[in-house]
């Protein structure tokens, strides 16, 4: 139904702008499934957590992560329900967990270091974290998204050191540490994803 509209909505786009060549319109039309495919993902996922009792936790989750995983990126399931039942899970397993873990403040400062010494390490590895459909490319882009992916993270995890909330300071932990496995090799292995930037690297120095 998704992959109708959006067909729909581009081919309406290269009607009234017939200079649109056909990887242009392909470009669009992979924008447009991920702007639809979006919608239904979060509602869904919301509707869910408040059916758990955990609605407020789950929009602070998206909210307070959307800075880090829009610029460190990260895998995507091959189907639409893949993306939603992940989405899903995602924003509602972490804050259903965060209520029930308990840290003493030097523990916690314990795990937030390790956590921030390993998402530095992947940031610099992986960061950002594309796919083949949409592949970053540009140096200076990929340099600037991980400068922010360093920012974001840091400051993730920062805020989880000064928060007293119990709740509110794991979820800044689980979240950040979450999202950044998801940047991972091994993480693009499991769920079948190639890095964007490999691919076509690759392939323009073979065709040198």
């Amino acid at each position: 139904m998704i992959d109708k509209i959006c067909t729909f909505l581009t081919n309406r786009i290269r009607k009234e702008m017939p200079e649109i060549d056909d990887e242009k319109a392909e470009v669009i039309n992979y924008g447009l499934q991920n702007i639809v495919g979006e919608i239904p993902k979060i509602f869904i996922m919301l509707i869910i957590a408040y059916i758990l009792g955990i609605f407020k936790w789950s929009l602070f989750t998206f909210v307070a992560l959307f800075p880090y995983k829009g610029a460190s990126g990260g895998v995507h399931l091959k189907t639409h329900f893949g993306c939603i039942a992940f989405t899903t899970i995602f924003y509602c397993l972490i804050p259903f967990i965060a209520q029930y873990i308990f840290l003493s403040e030097i523990i916690k400062s314990v795990v937030i270091a390790s956590v921030w010494i390993f998402g530095m390490i992947m940031i610099k590895l992986y960061a950002p974290a594309d796919t083949e459909n949409v592949p970053i490319l540009n140096k200076k882009d990929r340099r600037k998204k991980q400068i922010v992916s360093y920012i974001t993270f840091t400051l993730g995890l920062f805020a989880a050191l000064v928060i007293k909330d119990k709740v509110t300071s794991n979820i800044l932990i689980l979240a950040n540490l979450f999202q950044t496995i998801t940047i991972t090799k091994l993480v693009y292995k499991l769920t079948n994803n190639k890095y964007g930037y490999e691919v076509y690297g690759e392939a323009s120095t073979e065709s040198v």
